[in-house]
């Protein structure tokens, strides 16, 4: 018998904010933690939407961690600050992101090549931070798999709570295979716990990487929970949701997120009306063809709201 995983709700900019966050935990749950979209320095500030987003006063009923992604140390501390002022004691360092304006600049995975400078950022945090907890979110490499591999020594050094690792190559961006192999060799040698991230949207896909890696840590999920909401519930009480249930819940859910955004954006029903097809982008990919299509060409919210409810049927 598999012990139950907890399950980690992944960042996916511009999807998992603080108004999905909520929702999501109020109506499915199922999720130990939320990692908030990567806070950054953008011309010497961080943005007043990424401060917006990690309020404790947005994030209730959450339980959330906070992530930066920063290039050096003087843009990590601007952001630890941030941080420490918002009352968390809990910090996701990015070392994964694939996006190639931001790796270029050696932000995310773009620094996994050059082991000297994640040193500086990570030895600096904990030095400097001795009574927060860090933990780290990485790829497998930018180029090649032995970038892992190599920073393995002084990861397993410092004091880290846990490590996530999503086993792709920074280059690949979300293409292609997740590369397992890869994933074990860093597994066999990573002294500590280890979280799994990757191409998980299934309860099938999950008990199948607790099975070939029994002593993880946890698994980390973004794209298969934005695809189905319930994904964590049910895996953690072992059968799926009835249609009914769904049906009710997605109702649920779609109407909170609808409404909290209805409240937040100030840009009229258009604005409304992009954000709100955004949410379809993963959403149900086997649901009815014809209503989502309609969900896209909607032009008023009148129009829209009758595609959702014939999508919901």
């Amino acid at each position: 018998m598999q012990n139950i995983l907890p399950i980690h709700f992944a960042p996916l900019q511009g999807y998992t904010e603080a108004i999905y966050r909520q929702a999501h935990a109020r109506i499915f749950g199922g999720v130990e933690s939320y990692y908030s979209p990567f806070v950054r320095v953008e011309r010497g500030e961080i943005r007043r939407k990424d401060m917006r987003e990690i309020t404790p006063d947005n994030n209730r009923g959450v339980n959330l961690i906070p992530q930066l992604i920063a290039p050096d140390v003087d843009k990590m501390e601007q952001i630890i600050a941030l941080f420490i002022e918002k009352g968390y004691r809990n910090v996701d360092i990015n070392l994964g992101c694939p996006f190639p304006i931001l790796a270029k600049r050696h932000n995310g995975s773009g620094m996994l090549p050059y082991p000297e400078e994640v040193r500086n950022l990570l030895t600096t945090a904990i030095e400097k931070h001795p009574d927060m907890q860090f933990s780290v979110k990485m790829r497998l490499g930018w180029e090649n798999t032995e970038e892992c591999l190599a920073l393995l020594p002084l990861l397993n050094e410092l004091p880290l709570t846990h490590i996530i690792m999503h086993p792709r190559l920074g280059k690949q961006q979300y293409k292609g295979e997740v590369n397992l192999e890869g994933f074990e060799a860093f597994y066999n040698e990573c002294r500590h716990p280890l979280i799994y991230n990757g191409d998980l949207l299934t309860t099938e896909d999950i008990h199948t990487i607790a099975g070939r890696f029994p002593h993880l840590a946890g698994v980390m999920i973004g794209r298969g929970l934005l695809a189905n909401p319930a994904l964590a519930l049910e895996y953690q009480q072992g059968h799926p949701l009835s249609d009914k249930e769904m049906q009710e819940k997605l109702r649920l859910f779609h109407a909170d997120i609808f409404a909290q955004y209805g409240n937040l954006l100030e840009g009229g029903d258009g604005q409304l009306l992009t954000k709100m097809k955004s949410f379809w982008e993963y959403m149900m990919p086997d649901g009815d063809r014809k209503a989502k299509k309609a969900i896209h060409k909607a032009n008023k919210l009148e129009t829209y709201q009758t595609a959702v409810n014939n999508l919901l049927k």
